[in-house]
């Protein structure tokens, strides 16, 4: 995707299979331990999975022993929007992507002390995972710096 515009569409939204839709737009959750990216390990970016914007980096993820993706920080501050949630008899704070407005998850005070004790627990059904090989492929080149630039792209990959 080589746009900024990351409003939610309806053609964006008819491309959603129903997991991903009952998560993004009637604030599902999905099940913990049985989702795509809970325990994904490869350097990359989350996008929002309806709209392509750029949510989390893998160099902010952590395992926190959820079942579900759990990052410190978004990628960007803009990238997401908080709202006080009100559901299942108590106050949380639900997290969105601020452009299509995305349900992505919640975020807890109960992260790594060292990294700002913040615990941005997503779904997966939410997201795209892009892996850093792939970033300038597929528009997202600026988040390339965040990972390792020593790797010369010619060179074939060994096994």
């Amino acid at each position: 995707m080589t746009t900024n515009d990351y409003r939610r569409t309806p053609e964006l939204l008819s491309r959603l299979s129903d997991e991903q839709h009952r998560v993004t737009q009637q604030d599902g959750t999905e099940p913990a331990y049985r989702n795509e990216y809970w325990d994904n390990h490869e350097p990359g970016i989350y996008v929002d999975i309806v709209s392509g914007q750029p949510l989390f980096s893998s160099t902010d993820k952590y395992d926190s022993g959820t079942g579900w993706p759990s990052f410190t920080a978004p990628i960007a501050a803009d990238a997401v929007t908080t709202k006080a949630d009100r559901t299942h008899g108590m106050i949380r704070t639900e997290v969105r992507s601020a452009g299509a407005d995305s349900h992505l998850g919640h975020l807890f005070h109960d992260g790594p002390d060292a990294a700002g004790g913040q615990r941005y627990c997503m779904n997966s059904a939410a997201m795209r995972f892009v892996p850093a090989s792939k970033l300038v492929e597929e528009g997202y080149g600026q988040f390339s710096a965040l990972f390792d630039t020593d790797q010369d792209s010619t060179k074939g990959a060994t096994a």
